[in-house]
């Protein structure tokens, strides 16, 4: 093993990054190395390439993003028990404290004192990363790494919906993003009787009917109640999950549940959103903050995938890693789903 490796490096505060050579790193006591076989692309990697006011607070450069990814183990540190090198893995992302009250009962995903790989620390946009052995996932290999790759940004979304009971019921989806865009499939998957996505980008529309959405509907020119009404609803929906972080979103998806519908609130928003308490409080309605995933997440993906979720109609774009600036322009053009980029050795490429 050299003691380099390539690595996507966001080197200096402003737009882009770099592809550079930075020391391998080496697993400590209780860490395991991952070699990295695909990336994907998610818009936290977005937001720090374009160097916005959310990257701005919150990332410390220089460091090597990154966060969706599947690999091997490499090598493993002192006292790590039950990994072997050449398994395949992916890694939970969020390195929590293991002390606290919400991890203790297994509600990781509320750990006040979490760092997140590729914002807090060093992330895998790069040949080889280094997490704790208890944030190592292990991947069936039957599973495709291309989906794997971003199981992630699909734990976010199983979080999100599989929050409610959806057998038969008619489900809102405010924000087609790629996380928007799976959780249609996830909520089809587990029994929904209608799913609608809502979202002004026709692009992304299309992807979520791809992925099941019965209906997309664009509220720039259609009115969803119309829409609503096509479909066969009477009441309202039953479950809402909110994935825009817009107001407007928000506000439209309180008006359109039916009395005790249930919401989960996945989208942030980079600026206070005005709520409609009174219509909450008529109608029963109960909302859910919802942040990362709870690792049973990751069990339960993968036995959808495995029971013939196909997420395949998200992935539109894939790329060797020397590519990334072609990865990356693809998702700042909003004409994208989920973009791979394959971190394996190509004839031809260094």
């Amino acid at each position: 093993m050299s003691q380099l490796m390539d690595a996507l490096v966001k080197p200096a505060p402003g737009k882009g990054l770099e592809l550079r050579q930075v020391p391998i790193p080496e697993p400590g006591p209780g860490q395991v190395l991952i070699k990295v076989h695909k990336t994907a692309i998610c818009g936290t990697d977005v937001h720090i390439y374009n160097w916005d006011p959310w990257a701005v607070e919150h990332i410390r450069p220089p460091m090597v993003i990154g966060h969706e990814y599947v690999g091997e183990i490499a090598a493993a540190g002192a006292g790590v028990t039950g990994l072997r090198v050449g398994r395949r893995v992916s890694g939970e992302g969020h390195i929590t404290c293991g002390h606290c009250r919400n991890c203790h009962t297994g509600n990781i995903q509320w750990c006040k004192d979490t760092q997140s790989v590729g914002v807090d620390r060093d992330g895998a946009f790069a040949e080889y990363v280094c997490i704790p052995e208890s944030n190592v996932i292990l991947i069936d290999p039957n599973l495709p790494e291309d989906v794997v790759a971003f199981f992630d940004a699909v734990g976010n979304a199983a979080h999100t919906a599989l929050m409610w009971n959806l057998v038969g019921e008619d489900v809102l989806i405010t924000g087609a993003g790629p996380i928007g865009i799976i959780a249609a499939g996830i909520c089809k998957y587990a029994g929904a009787r209608r799913v609608v996505v809502t979202d002004i980008n026709d692009y992304r529309l299309e992807l979520a009917k791809k992925m099941g959405a019965d209906a997309a509907v664009n509220t720039q020119r259609e009115d969803l109640h119309e829409i609503m009404h096509k479909q066969r609803l009477v009441e309202g929906f039953d479950i809402g999950l909110e994935m825009s972080g817009s107001g407007a979103a928000l506000t439209q998806m309180i008006s359109a549940m039916r009395n005790g519908g249930k919401i989960s609130l996945l989208g942030i928003s980079n600026k206070p959103v005005p709520m409609d308490m009174n219509s909450i409080i008529c109608k029963g309605l109960t909302l859910q903050g919802i942040y990362g995933r709870k690792l049973d997440n990751w069990h339960q993906m993968s036995y959808m995938v495995q029971g013939g979720l196909d997420l395949t109609p998200v992935i539109t774009h894939r790329f060797h890693y020397t590519q990334f600036e072609e990865g990356f322009a693809a998702m700042n053009s909003g004409k994208s789903g989920k973009v791979i980029l394959d971190w394996t050795k190509q004839e031809g490429l260094s």
